[in-house]
């Protein structure tokens, strides 16, 4: 692992680093928030993925979580959405191909040699956060993100629940099955058979079986996605049927932008904090 720069905020450090990636085949950059604690202490982990055409940095730069995280002592990750770089196939579209990962694993030609996000996110970069950052704790995470990232956070979180102990997200795409986004990305990365998307759709996970304990989710009234792309009366529906206690916030006036995501993020940052501090 290369540091590529560090600063101080709120006590605690604020890096950015790269590594050699065999899911992906390439070098991949991420972000690590550290608060301040003690030598010895052993700390919880939230990660965040991020939306369409994003890196690490949006987040890092604009998500104002470091002062919660300050105070309720949890580290925050930020990976990328997708491999980049010189050979990675591309599509002109912000909607798939480079910054557009989907956080799955893809099947088609040309992207699967690189477009292996479920696998990084799930298991190459958690296995060396575990090495490189001791004082992370890997039995307490929690998992969030925002539009695409909220759909990863959700279908990841569905997939491994015993790892996970908290789940939130921001504007997520709930059902990727019903959306212009997840049938253009899904159709791409996996290829024309529905029944591949399954594992990849929130909606359908919990139809599938999956369970979580409880959801937390803010959904601006003001996003412009909202109706076409979002639908997270899909989710209430899902979530209903299923049992899952979701905690859907309708919140008026916001859009889809950071400015959004950052006035609710302290409330998500508590949120995960109470449930990761459980034995």
């Amino acid at each position: 692992m290369e540091t590529l720069s560090t600063s101080t905020a709120f006590g605690g450090t604020q890096g950015v680093y790269r590594h050699a990636s065999t899911a992906t085949g390439t070098d991949m950059t991420f972000a690590v928030y550290v608060p301040p604690h003690a030598p010895d202490a052993r700390l919880p982990v939230l990660w965040f993925l991020s939306g369409l055409t994003c890196t690490h940095a949006n987040v890092m730069d604009k998500g104002e979580y470091r002062r919660a995280c300050a105070e309720h002592g949890v580290i925050v990750i930020a990976p990328d959405t997708s491999p980049r770089g010189e050979g990675v196939p591309d599509d002109d579209a912000y909607d798939f191909g480079q910054g557009a990962g989907f956080y799955v694993d893809a099947t088609e030609q040309p992207w699967a040699a690189n477009f292996n996000m479920k696998r990084y996110v799930e298991d190459e970069l958690p296995a060396l956060i575990a090495a490189e950052f001791p004082m992370a704790d890997m039995t307490r995470q929690g998992i969030t993100g925002h539009s695409m990232g909220g759909h990863g956070a959700l279908t990841i979180a569905l997939r491994n629940p015993d790892r996970f102990r908290s789940v939130s997200a921001f504007a997520p795409i709930v059902a990727p099955l019903h959306c212009p986004w997840g049938e253009k990305a899904l159709t791409g990365y996996l290829g024309p058979d529905r029944a591949d998307w399954r594992a990849y759709d929130a909606c359908a996970l919990i139809a599938d079986g999956a369970r979580v304990a409880d959801i937390l989710v803010d959904q601006g009234e003001a996003d412009g996605f909202l109706d076409d792309q979002l639908k997270p009366a899909l989710l209430a529906e899902a979530c209903a049927a299923a049992g899952i206690d979701l905690t859907l916030r309708m919140q008026p006036g916001y859009d889809h932008s950071y400015n959004f995501i950052s006035t609710f993020m302290p409330d998500h940052v508590a949120w995960h904090a109470e449930r990761l501090r459980r034995a």
